[in-house]
């Protein structure tokens, strides 16, 4: 990896709350970067108790390391590593992402020879070897209604039926797509400009959904790159607390749909949640009772949904 005085060719953005040995890969991966490409790697840390900054600073001196005395969320933290950055392309990587080799370069390189890319992700490899989800539609209440229903389990490639999450999506070729998810993107400083950073409203979870509407409204094309792959963990803040980040997760949720949905979006989805959950009570009940050996499992996510459900009810505030 070589480093210059210039504008670098890319700044990387990448978030961290705790999860130190996962930060640790993701950099050592960076710096073992064979490639002609300038980079410059900036992370920004949301007051980790682990040890995460102090490694990070011992450890790869060559990173600018911005330590917030408190979590910010995932969009103002990466909102902070935007304004910090000078590159002519801007790739917000989560902190337990592993970039191979080429990866950057064939990414820079087709954003070069399509300008009208605003926002470009690669295809996610997961730990065991397959293809994790980069792709979703963006939601809307039939679309949510029929994940929450159960409905997009009958014909999951299906427009009409298939919900917003697209599990069957089968991230073979590049294409425009209505949302990439958030946890690789790369984008050109002019299209950030244009559009502005995240939307700094969504703590964690659905600024991705927003951001990818942004750029498609102001005219970038979002466009899903299979070309190009990265390995994903996935989970490594969020798994630490497991009922909190799911009620974090619909809240996000609702707030997309009061920003670009109104009220009857507000209240259609707090339906369609209550809906969800109360079919998933029912359902890990059932399996309850005839699976014994995995009681703990459905006994937990009945507590995890009958938690959704008190927040929908009351919108008190998050469960540890």
């Amino acid at each position: 990896m070589t480093l210059s005085a210039s504008i670098p060719d890319i700044s990387i953005v990448i978030v961290t709350w705790n999860g130190k040995h996962f930060a640790q890969e993701c950099l050592a991966s960076l710096r073992g970067l064979r490639t002609p490409l300038t980079l410059e790697t900036i992370v920004v840390d949301n007051a980790s108790t682990d040890g995460t900054p102090e490694a990070i600073r011992k450890e790869f001196p060559e990173v600018r390391l911005l330590c917030n005395s408190e979590n910010l969320g995932f969009a103002k933290a990466n909102n902070i590593g935007i304004k910090a950055c000078f590159g002519r392309y801007i790739a917000l990587i989560n902190s337990d992402v592993v970039v191979p080799q080429g990866c950057l370069e064939r990414m820079v390189t087709f954003l070069d020879q399509n300008p009208g890319i605003g926002l470009l992700g690669p295809k996610m490899i997961t730990p065991t070897g397959g293809i994790g989800q980069s792709v979703n539609r963006l939601p809307t209440l039939w679309n949510y209604f029929c994940c929450a229903a159960g409905l997009h389990r009958i014909a999951p490639e299906s427009k009409w039926l298939g919900g917003f999450e697209m599990p069957s999506y089968p991230h073979d070729k590049t294409e425009d797509v209505e949302v990439l998810t958030g946890w690789f993107w790369m984008s050109p400083r002019r299209a950030v400009e244009e559009v502005g950073g995240l939307d700094e409203r969504f703590f964690m979870y659905g600024e991705d959904i927003d951001w990818s509407y942004r750029f498609r409204k102001a005219g970038w094309r979002v466009v899903f790159y299979a070309d190009a792959e990265a390995l994903h963990y996935g989970g490594a803040s969020s798994g630490r607390a497991p009922i909190r980040f799911y009620i974090e997760m619909v809240r996000a949720n609702l707030q997309y749909f009061d920003k670009h949905h109104g009220r009857i979006g507000h209240y259609g989805f707090l339906m369609a949640t209550a809906i969800r959950d109360t079919l998933r009570i029912c359902a890990n009940c059932i399996l309850y009772c005839i699976r014994p050996g995995k009681r703990d499992d459905y006994a937990f996510k009945m507590k995890r949904s009958l938690a959704c459900l008190r927040w929908v009810a009351h919108q008190e505030s998050l469960p540890a």
